[in-house]
C-alpha cells in the first residue's frame, strides 16, 4: 500500500483556496466508510479545476461543505441578545465567502449539505434570472427558469428509506438569498416559495447507509458533464448514471489523490498537467 507523507493539497501554489487532504482522510474510502468533509471538497475542487467541462465551470459556483454548516450553527448568547434579525446574522457569518465572487452572474449553485451524517445535494438553478426565458433545444421549446429560479434537492438513500425533501431548510437558502442580493445588488428581493420552485428530484439512490457522500459527489459530476436546462417538475433522472459508476468511485478518488500526490512529489513528468483533458482523464 502507498501512504501519504504528509499531505496533498489541490490545487497546487500558486492556485489559492487549496483542499489538505491527509493519509487520515483516505481511510474514509474504505468500503462502508461515510465520506468526510475534505474528501467532498476535494472532489468538488478537482472537479472545477479538472474534469468538469470550462463552460460548465464559468457557469457554476460551488460552495463549501462548510458553507451550510456556518450558516445554520447557533447564534451564541451575544448574538441572540442583538435586534439583528436572524436572517442578516446568519448572512453576516459567511458575508466574506462569496467577496470574490457575485452568484447572481452565475447559472447554478451547489451547496452540498451535511446532517444527521447524511449527505445531500442542493442545486439552486438560474439565481439571477428575474423574468422567465425560453430556449430551444432539439427544435423544441424548454422553459430556462420559470419566472425566477428553480431550486432543486439530490438525496440519497438510507436503509432502503428516501429522506423526507423537509430535511433541508429551503427557506433558510431563500432568506441567505434574499440578504445576498441586497448585499450585492442593492434593493429588495423575494426569494420565496412563491416564486422560487422547488423540486425533490428523482434520481438514482444509493443501496445501503454509507454511500450518500458518493452520490452527492455524481450528481454533481454528473450536473457540470450535461447541465439541466429544462425543468418539468418533477424532474425525473432516474436513470442519470448507474449504480455500478458509483461502486468504483472510492477507488478512482483514492488513485486520484495518490496520483496528485506523486505529481506534487515530482516522480511524474512536467507533462502530465499540460493537457486539461488528459489528466482529467488520466485515472
Amino acid at each position: 500500500s502507498v501512504t501519504l507523507a504528509p499531505t496533498l493539497g489541490f490545487p497546487p501554489p500558486p492556485s489559492k483556496g487549496a483542499i489538505t487532504v491527509t493519509t487520515e482522510d483516505l481511510e474514509c474510502l474504505d468500503s462502508g466508510e461515510f465520506l468526510n468533509d475534505v474528501i467532498i471538497d476535494f472532489y468538488l475542487k478537482y472537479l472545477l479545476v479538472q474534469k468538469a467541462p470550462q463552460a460548465s465551470v464559468d457557469r457554476s459556483h460551488v460552495f463549501s461543505s462548510f458553507f451550510y454548516k456556518q450558516l445554520t450553527r447557533r447564534d451564541n448568547a451575544n448574538e441572540d441578545s442583538t435586534s439583528t434579525p436572524a436572517q442578516v446574522r446568519r448572512h453576516q457569518r459567511v458575508r466574506t465567502w462569496t467577496r470574490h465572487v457575485d452568484i447572481f452572474d452565475k447559472d447554478f449553485l451547489f451547496v452540498p449539505v451535511n446532517q444527521e451524517s447524511h449527505w445531500y445535494l442542493v442545486v439552486i438553478c438560474f439565481p439571477g434570472l428575474e423574468v422567465p426565458q425560453y430556449v430551444k433545444r432539439d427544435g423544441s421549446g424548454f422553459v430556462q427558469g420559470d419566472g425566477g429560479e428553480g431550486l432543486g434537492e439530490s438525496e440519497g438513500e438510507i436503509h432502503g428509506e428516501n429522506r423526507s425533501s423537509s430535511d433541508v431548510d429551503k427557506g433558510l437558502f431563500f432568506r441567505y438569498l434574499q440578504v445576498e442580493w441586497e448585499t450585492k445588488r442593492g434593493g429588495y428581493r423575494d426569494f420565496s416559495v412563491d416564486n422560487m420552485i422547488g423540486s425533490h428530484c428523482r434520481v438514482p439512490l444509493q443501496d445501503n447507509s454509507s454511500d450518500c457522500g458518493l452520490y452527492l459527489l455524481q450528481y454533481a459530476e454528473s450536473f457540470l458533464q450535461d447541465p439541466v436546462l429544462h425543468f418539468d417538475f418533477p424532474l425525473r433522472l432516474d436513470h442519470w448514471f448507474s449504480r455500478q459508476k458509483v461502486r468504483g468511485k472510492r477507488e478512482e478518488i483514492r488513485d486520484l489523490i495518490l496520483h496528485l500526490y506523486r505529481f506534487q512529489q515530482g516522480s511524474l513528468g512536467s507533462e502530465a498537467l499540460e493537457d486539461r483533458t488528459d489528466y482529467g482523464n488520466v485515472i
